[in-house]
């Protein structure tokens, strides 16, 4: 039977041999000098303080490429991430500019935004007040108590909040409040006399969401669907009044 040889490294001669007939073989392959190691110019002597700065400098050169290659790995990968976040948020809105109705534009919140925005859970909620909107009541929206919307997010001038490990929260989440580790929060606002609240992203993943993250698309997203809704709650109006 013959020996399996697949696996099995060249000798030192070999290496040696290719190298002395292909010179030109670091140059066509200059990230082996990255991981090869090189001896010093003089050996060590303890009565002498000689440093090879040639090879430290080397050392040097490659430690800096090292990081930049893994700095430019970070960027790319970074970019398609936020290039994949902005597709998503830019077809969520048009999703919600589609709707046909406004039962159809507050129910696809819960039940197509998750999907989109490939997320664990999204929520539309708006604080109990004496004007709740009867339009709302057949609808996939949550009802939360007055005063929860500032409790969460802050005072009326602070749009967003990023909440790395959100606590279990079934008032906002419902039957995923369970899974939910991760919340970002967008102020939805229009006269207090109407209503306030907020759009609720939930991600199962702890971290997923962090206050050194932008909020620029989130604030984007929460003030389309605030625009959106409201020109359908101004629509309904002006039928009942015909």
């Amino acid at each position: 039977m013959k020996q399996n040889n697949l696996g099995k490294l060249p000798e030192a001669s070999s290496v040696l041999k290719y190298l002395q007939r292909n010179p030109e073989f670091l140059i066509e392959n200059p990230e082996l000098l990255e991981i090869l190691k090189t001896s010093p110019r003089w050996k060590e002597n303890n009565d002498d303080n000689i440093v090879d700065i040639q090879t430290l400098m080397l050392d040097r050169m490659r430690t800096k490429s090292t990081t930049l290659k893994n700095a430019a790995d970070l960027l790319i990968s970074t970019t398609r991430s936020n290039m994949m976040i902005q597709t998503r948020t830019h077809a969520a809105v048009i999703a919600m500019l589609e709707a046909k109705n406004i039962e159809s534009l507050v129910n696809l919140v819960s039940d197509e935004l998750p999907i989109i925005l490939d997320l664990d859970a999204v929520s539309l909620c708006i604080e109990k007040s004496n004007n709740n909107l009867q339009l709302l009541d057949k609808t996939n929206i949550k009802w939360i108590a007055q005063g929860y919307v500032n409790k969460i997010i802050g005072d009326r001038n602070t749009k967003t909040k990023l909440i790395e490990n959100s606590k279990r929260d079934k008032q906002v989440f419902g039957k995923f409040s369970n899974t939910i580790k991760s919340t970002a929060y967008g102020r939805i606002q229009f006269d207090e006399e109407i209503f306030t609240g907020f759009l609720a992203l939930g991600s199962r993943t702890p971290g997923a969401f962090h206050e050194e993250q932008g909020t620029e698309l989130l604030n984007f997203t929460t003030r389309a669907f605030e625009l959106i809704l409201n020109r359908w709650l101004n629509k309904e109006e002006k039928r009942k009044k015909t």
